[in-house]
């Protein structure tokens, strides 16, 4: 029975996240229905990571099992076309061996953070990026995100509902990319549950106080209380960039 390795693309913003739920349509049911109606049974489409309702994705990457032998580019293919008109993409496919896992073998997964600071209202990039019309300093906002770098107790930011072993994370370097969208790079291992729009949330929150507040916030210590943790960025700007392994 050979496993497939898929390299997906989607808009986050109609799904109630990757994972099939009750309280909604979800791109991994969007998968497996059409993995269904290529080879007529029913397989459980995994990925790497769980994005919660309304992230993107540039590069999801999830494996399945099918009995039936399919060339890598038509399976590929005859997925699009049952896929529509879901906005999800499946870039590639690929054969793999049976020890490869899309969750766990992940290495690392980068997430990318959006930021439209306009005053403008949003006309293309609705749904897409986070717009916050008041001026935010991006210098204040980098210098905060490299004190996320290395290894963290993250519970702060951490999911309520969350069932990951251990809360300490190790984050490396974050990077910026700064014109009229903001853009924040994190290459992070696994992650806990809401983490990312968390860390965001709690950086435009900083780029966005004057700078005697900043210090005041930045020089106390982690408190790892998730009350500590303050507004959640919204799933708009959040994208899963790629998954290495």
């Amino acid at each position: 029975m050979p496993r497939y390795k898929l390299t997906i693309e989607y808009d986050g913003a109609p799904f109630c996240g990757w994972q099939i739920q009750d309280n909604g349509a979800s791109v991994q049911g969007a998968l497996e229905t059409a993995v269904k109606a290529i080879c007529g049974e029913h397989v459980r489409v995994h990925g790497a990571g769980r994005t919660d309702a309304g992230v993107h994705a540039l590069a999801q990457v999830a494996h399945c099992d099918i009995a039936k032998h399919f060339v890598p580019g038509r399976f590929r293919d005859g997925l699009n076309a049952h896929l529509r008109p879901h906005p999800i993409g499946v870039l590639s496919a690929e054969i793999v061996p049976d020890t490869f896992e899309a969750r766990f073998s992940a290495k690392r997964r980068h997430y990318l953070y959006r930021i439209s600071n306009r005053r403008a209202n949003l006309a293309l990039d609705i749904g897409h990026v986070w717009r916050l019309p008041r001026p935010l300093d991006a210098d204040a906002m980098h210098a905060a995100a490299q004190r996320l770098v290395g290894k963290h107790d993250f519970t702060t930011f951490r999911d309520t509902e969350c069932q990951a072993k251990s809360p300490e994370k190790k984050p490396r370097p974050v990077r910026r990319d700064q014109g009229r969208r903001r853009r924040q790079h994190r290459d992070l291992g696994a992650l806990v549950p809401a983490q990312p729009g968390a860390l965001d949330g709690r950086l435009a929150g900083l780029g966005r106080r004057g700078p005697l507040e900043r210090r005041r916030s930045c020089s106390r210590p982690g408190r790892q209380n998730r009350t500590a943790c303050g507004p959640v960025a919204p799933p708009d700007g959040l994208y899963l960039v790629r998954v290495d392994y």
